[in-house]
């Protein structure tokens, strides 16, 4: 059974940071993009940041850029995000993906069950 697990998430203050972790198990993720979305309440979901396999190419979303990082660990099946300077907005539940090929559209092979966010301000 393939599973997305995520961690990390919490409440935090505005302009603080957190790390979320996203262990992979049950299979083989060779070649496979691997990203994160959020959902904040009464929104659609949206893509934040992805990363390719080789860790060489990332993707952000304008919101992401410059406060995010993405990183992955394919020896440990773990993809990492790490984010700064945090505000109110940033409040959703983030949700690990993986796909075989670009997540940006919005698509996924697997999903994690998600990791609560929340900013103070």
């Amino acid at each position: 059974q393939v599973q997305l697990v995520e961690s990390g998430g919490g409440l935090v203050q505005a302009g603080g940071s957190l790390r979320l972790s996203c262990a992979a198990s049950g299979r083989t993720f060779s070649g496979y993009t691997k990203g994160w979305f959020r959902q904040a309440p009464g929104k659609e979901r949206e893509f934040v940041a992805g990363i390719s396999w080789s860790g060489g190419r990332t993707t952000y979303a304008d919101s992401a850029k410059g406060r995010f990082t993405i990183s992955r660990d394919n020896a440990k099946n773990t993809v990492y995000l790490e984010m700064n300077s945090l505000n109110p907005e940033d409040t959703a539940v983030y949700y690990c993906a993986a796909r075989l090929g670009s997540m940006t559209g919005g698509q996924a092979d697997y999903w994690g069950q998600g990791t609560q966010v929340t900013v103070s301000s």
